[in-house]
């Protein structure tokens, strides 16, 4: 039997199934391109689309959140330390300007908003935006709350990485993504500290959580929390 079988689905645009032969139970997962189901051998899509009913609205939802956000000239980020909206320009070419703390991302007038190509670079006009704007705001913050509780480290790097918020080498090199200027202000501080914690405590052992706490007033924990359930709006 096929082990990748797609059908349509007006829900999740998608839905992706794929035999394993390992698996004992039907598992599901939203993606940002719909519906990925894993299935046993021999299960019939009767089953799998029967297994999906009773939690479609929960699937339905989680799909959503993780798709990509149209940028369109409705499109805006209203972060506390970070502000950007999409303008129609008169030029043929897309553009960035900033006016004090806001970034502009201009468009040609004749602007195809829904073309996969048009997306690309209208989100690598964002990124570039954001990155800008991290490589001013973020050293110094880092600079100032390694001062304040007596931590040193050799160099920052602001990078455009999606899958980490931060990092730190053993050589002292903290890493910051600059998707960090979508957090509020209080996780961003945390997870610069964070960092700044594994330049003396590499691990994430009892010493490295007590320092932690010592720096958020005994939050940590619940800082962490707050970051893992944080969504950021692009």
């Amino acid at each position: 039997m096929p082990t990748k079988r797609i059908v349509q689905d007006p829900d999740f645009g998608r839905i992706e199934i794929r035999t394993n032969r390992r698996a004992r139970n039907i598992t599901m997962r939203p993606k940002d391109d719909g519906l990925h189901v894993t299935v046993p051998p021999y299960t019939s899509l009767a089953s799998v689309l029967k297994a999906i009913e009773p939690h479609r609205q929960t699937l339905r939802e989680g799909c959503e959140k993780l798709r990509p956000r149209l940028i369109d000239l409705d499109f805006t980020i209203d972060a506390p330390c970070f502000k950007l909206c999409v303008a129609s320009g008169t030029r043929q070419f897309f553009s960035v300007r900033f006016d004090d703390d806001k970034a502009t991302v201009f468009c040609p007038p004749d602007t195809q908003f829904s073309r996969p190509e048009v997306q690309k670079l209208l989100s690598a006009a964002v990124v570039r935006a954001m990155k800008r704007r991290a490589q001013q705001f973020l050293p110094p913050l880092l600079a100032e709350l390694a001062s304040m509780h007596g931590l040193t480290y050799k160099k920052v790097r602001v990078t455009g990485a999606r899958s980490k918020w931060g990092s730190c080498t053993s050589a002292g090199t903290i890493n910051l993504s600059c998707y960090l200027m979508l957090l509020p202000p209080h996780l961003m501080d945390y997870v610069l500290l964070h960092e700044l914690a594994h330049t003396r405590e590499m691990n994430h052992g009892q010493q490295f959580y007590a320092l932690l706490n010592s720096m958020t007033d005994g939050m940590a924990l619940q800082l962490r929390s707050q970051l893992r359930a944080f969504r950021t709006s692009f």
